[in-house]
């Protein structure tokens, strides 16, 4: 959280180059020129995705792993002479894509949940079928990620997957169609199968991420939207497809297939798990940055969900809170507030000043009309001694406003300072790959993880472990360790 503000990725000029080459389409003549237009474009927006990301995972053995993996697929590919370039994302947002040119990405998310080098290969050969295919094309002209607006009172309420940082991305970013997606599943499976990696894999993976999916969404209380915040999300897929493409490739039955499960889960011990420290912990309903040293908590019933710029927390009623930081120009935080957050279009009332951890702090309420109706936003700064405001925007409807009032002044007055000690304690959590010992089973496994719930279901989907599926000794599995 607090790290990096995303920005538009594609210029009017690029959108209309390649509306052009999609309305008429690119005659041989001109397939040399468009490989290159491609890579220039790629290699614009490519530092700056990078970095809108969360930066490249700082782990110089897993990216030389990821592409290598990804050069060797890229071999097998219709362009196997275009230059790639293969990163590791340092988000726990579980997702990959590409950019035109041979720029594929992936987070450490989606290593922590592969489960083989397989599974990772099909992911690889997937974003690579879309390179190939060229359908980078129609979403680079539509704009690859979403501006995202200053919080504030234009904030369209109701949106909270566009509040937050690197998962926002993954929704900002347009979703293939359905025959992209089915097309990139045929070329990936042939590359997999080239490369000598069991095509299969594609499909097992699907599984992955369905049950992490489901799993994200009950986390969130939102069952009935398991795609909302995943891959899924900009990769619209079903199992029955996968299986199509492998039909359509010829690909049904590839004799002696690798999975290389061991070699895969030797890479990822030890990989960093959930939220950076430059981003800071969520801890349950507590959220604790060890860098900036402060930590606030949020009412129960709340989720929090942290991101590059910003953290939100969201319960099941629709309420919402919105935790940022901003250097304010004028002395006074309740001038603050009114010109240089609210606007002068919006009144505010129920200006206050007060003190929270011993530093000043201002509130004011405003009363706005949305898409999904009125609301009320409260709006609090702190300001820090070095100038900075720290911000939180809670926004209720008219009717719930005096329900949340105590929970939101808690939260408020949450807001404190970390020593630099107790800063010091707080570690992030990797993941460690070991071996199940005698008479260990999911629930005992589970029941050391640290989460504050959904341990077990948490392990098993971590795992690739069914709701039935039972451990034995020797077998090697994946914890979450601090």
């Amino acid at each position: 959280m607090i790290r990096k503000t995303l920005r538009h990725l594609a210029t009017r000029a690029t959108a209309a180059a390649f509306l052009a080459i999609g309305l008429t389409g690119p005659g041989p003549a001109a397939a040399d020129w468009l490989s290159g237009l491609e890579r220039s474009l790629g290699a614009q927006q490519h530092d700056q995705l990078v970095q809108d990301f969360g930066g490249a995972y700082e782990n110089p053995e897993i990216q030389t792993y990821v592409d290598s993996l990804g050069q060797f697929l890229a071999r097998t590919s219709e362009q196997p002479d275009l230059d790639y370039t293969f990163t590791v994302l340092d988000s726990p947002v579980v997702n990959a894509f590409a950019l035109p040119g041979g720029y594929v990405y992936v987070t450490r998310g989606l290593l922590a949940l592969a489960e083989n080098e397989a599974q990772l290969a099909g992911v690889l050969a997937h974003e690579i079928g879309h390179v190939n295919a060229s359908h980078g094309l129609n979403r680079v002209g539509a704009g690859i990620v979403g501006e995202l607006a200053t919080i504030g009172l234009g904030w369209l309420l109701g949106e909270e997957a566009a509040a937050f940082g690197s998962s926002v991305t993954q929704l900002g970013m347009r979703a293939y169609s359905r025959d992209q997606e089915y097309e990139a599943d045929v070329l990936g499976v042939k590359y997999l199968a080239r490369a000598g990696y069991d095509p299969g894999a594609m499909a097992d993976f699907l599984d992955v991420l369905l049950q992490h999916s489901r799993l994200e969404a009950e986390i969130a209380g939102n069952p009935g939207a398991p795609d909302a915040f995943n891959i899924m999300a900009t990769h619209p897929r079903t199992a029955d497809r996968i299986e199509q493409a492998l039909r359509e490739a010829g690909l049904a039955d590839v004799p002696e297939p690798m999975t290389a499960r061991d070699l895969y889960l030797g890479k990822i011990d030890g990989l960093l798990y959930g939220d950076s420290p430059e981003d800071g912990f969520v801890r349950d309903r507590r959220f604790l940055h060890p860098q900036l040293r402060f930590a606030f908590e949020v009412p129960e019933g709340f989720r929090l969900l942290n991101g590059q710029t910003r953290v939100i927390a969201v319960d099941r009623e629709g309420a919402r809170l919105v935790f940022d930081r901003d250097r304010p120009e004028s002395n006074s935080l309740l001038t603050y507030l009114q010109r240089e957050w609210a606007g002068e279009e919006v009144e505010l009332e129920q200006l206050a000043d007060f003190v929270v951890d011993g530093l000043p702090a201002a509130t004011g309420l405003a009363k706005i009309e949305t898409r999904q109706g009125p609301r009320h936003l409260r709006l609090a700064a702190i300001r820090m001694p070095d100038g900075t405001a720290y911000r939180f925007l809670f926004a209720t409807t008219p009717q719930q406003s005096r329900a949340y009032a105590d929970a939101f002044v808690d939260t408020l007055y949450s807001f404190r300072r970390l020593s630099r000690t107790e800063a010091e304690t707080l570690k992030p959590l990797r993941l460690a790959v070991r071996q199940v010992r005698p008479g260990e089973t999911v629930a005992s496994l589970a029941r050391d993880l640290p989460f504050a719930n959904h341990r077990e279901a948490r392990f098993r989907a971590l795992n690739g472990l069914e709701a039935e599926s039972e451990l034995k000794a020797g077998q090697k599995i994946k914890i979450v360790v601090q």
